[in-house]
């Protein structure tokens, strides 16, 4: 994928991987899913994320995620990602690792005509999410290819 302000340089994983890891923290903190702040956000505004992606990881994330909020008008839910049972779950990933789940889901998964925001709204709008991100199960630490194999068969 090109940078849209830079077209000799491309966007990387890592710069996916950080959009990913931001999604998350901002879910998380408006007690969201995941899917409601990828639709919340205009496709060109991911494309614009994306390619500025190498230069926002070195913000502060806590101000980049009221900077999100308050820039896409996002509204607080009611979905807690920590209600697990925790005779089940002793300790709920980080937004970190939850990115890097998600980063590797795109990449493994990358249509040949999509770009990483093609397949960041196509992944995060499918079902499999509710799966991954129900940490009541074992889904979100199985490893990248059978979480992979799994979306391509359409569940685990």
């Amino acid at each position: 994928m090109t940078n849209i302000f830079f077209e000799d340089e491309n966007v990387t994983e890592d710069d996916l991987y950080f959009i990913c890891y931001m999604i998350e923290r901002v879910a998380r903190k408006l007690h969201q899913k995941n899917v409601y702040v990828v639709n919340a956000v205009t496709e060109s505004e991911w494309r614009r994320l994306i390619s500025l992606a190498n230069v926002l990881h070195c913000e502060n994330p806590l101000k980049l995620e009221n900077e999100w909020i308050n820039e896409y008008d996002l509204q607080t839910g009611d979905f807690d990602i920590s209600d697990v049972d925790h005779d089940l779950v002793d300790k709920i990933p980080t937004a970190i690792q939850m990115g890097k789940v998600y980063m590797r889901l795109i990449i493994n998964t990358l249509m040949p005509q999509e770009d990483y925001v093609d397949g960041l709204r196509r992944v995060y709008n499918d079902e499999i999410c509710e799966i991954i991100d129900n940490y009541n199960g074992s889904a979100y630490y199985e490893p990248s290819y059978v979480i992979t194999r799994a979306y391509n068969n359409g569940g685990f």
